[in-house]
């Protein structure tokens, strides 16, 4: 599917299974962010929507204002960060490399990259709209603090 060129019907009749959509402030500099962070990369950018490819996955953004009689509308904080116990796992990022430019690109490390006892070395970078992103690598038994 040519993501630059499918018109939005026919995208959304080709979803299927599980579904992402993050609600954002403002769609460019969400793109930006985890495009500079993370390495992603956006389709379809405008103010409104785009679609993010990361390792054969796809979800969208929305701009808060494209959900104007959507009920979620509402539930939305003002200001403050943004999906509050969700984490958004990147399980084929170097958390290393996400941690060190994530903050030119508008990010918070929350948590500095650290080996894990589940096999997984992590980080926790916060987005600008204050989404939890945890770029995780796996470790080898060797490496896997007990």
């Amino acid at each position: 599917m040519d993501y630059e060129t499918v018109s939005p019907a026919d995208f959304g009749r080709a979803l299927r299974g599980l579904g992402l959509n993050l609600l954002v402030r403002d769609v460019a500099r969400s793109a930006a962010f985890l495009e500079a962070a993370f390495g992603m990369q956006a389709h379809r950018l405008s103010r409104d929507f785009a679609i993010v490819e990361y390792g054969g996955a796809r979800f969208q953004l929305h701009g808060d204002h494209t959900y104007g009689a959507n009920v979620l509308l509402g539930m939305l904080p003002e200001a403050g960060p943004r999906g509050g116990g969700i984490e958004l796992r990147l399980y084929d990022s170097d958390p290393d490399a996400a941690a060190a430019r994530a903050a030119a690109a508008g990010g918070q490390v929350l948590a500095p990259p650290r080996d894990k006892p589940h096999g997984l070395r992590e980080a926790v970078i916060l987005d600008p709209d204050g989404y939890a992103w945890l770029p995780s690598c796996p470790l080898s038994p060797e490496e896997t603090p007990q």
